[in-house]
C-alpha cells in the first residue's frame, strides 16, 4: 500500500508522477508564466507551485534530472535539496547551468526529481573511541585506483 501525502498544487501542471513502474523519483515541473533562460555559469530559483504535508519521519529529497545534466550541464546548485516535514512553502528548485550554452526553461518543463524518504533522527553519544573495522579511517579511493 502506498503512503498518502497531502499536496496543494498551485500550478497549472499535473501532479508529480513516476515515469516508470520502478521509478524512485517523481518529476517536478516549472511553474512559470514565461520562458526563463539560464546563461552558462548562472543559477536561478524555479518555483513548482507545489506545497507538501510530509508525515513526521519523512523528507523529500530534490535531485537533478540525469538527462538535463548529461545533455545540457543543468543541475541543482544545492543538490541534494531537502524538504523537511514541517515546511509548507512552495518547493523551489535552484538550477545552475554548468554547460556551455544558454539553457531555456519553458512553462511546464520537467526540471528536477523528488524522492520521498523515510528517516530517523538520532541523538549523539559523545565517546573517546569508536569500534574497529577493516576499513578504519580509509576513504577517498583507499580501496584501489580511481
Amino acid at each position: 500500500m502506498k503512503k498518502k501525502i497531502k499536496i496543494i498544487n498551485k500550478s497549472v501542471n499535473p501532479l508529480p508522477e513516476y515515469q516508470t513502474p520502478y521509478s524512485a523519483g517523481l518529476d517536478l515541473r516549472a511553474n512559470i508564466n514565461e520562458v526563463i533562460i539560464i546563461k552558462p555559469g548562472y543559477h536561478t530559483l524555479i518555483p513548482t507551485g507545489l506545497h507538501l504535508e510530509l508525515p513526521k519521519g519523512y523528507m523529500a529529497q530534490i535531485t537533478p534530472r540525469s538527462g538535463l545534466a548529461l545533455n545540457h550541464g543543468i543541475t541543482i546548485i544545492n543538490s541534494h535539496g531537502i524538504i523537511d516535514s514541517d515546511y509548507r512553502g512552495d518547493i523551489g528548485i535552484i538550477l545552475i547551468n554548468h554547460g556551455y550554452n544558454p539553457f531555456v526553461i519553458n512553462p511546464g518543463d520537467r526540471i528536477a526529481q523528488m524522492v520521498i524518504i523515510k528517516f530517523e533522527q538520532v541523538e549523539f553519544e559523545l565517546s573517546d573511541k569508536l569500534s574497529d573495522t577493516e576499513r578504519g579511517e580509509g576513504g577517498f579511493g583507499h580501496t584501489g585506483k580511481e
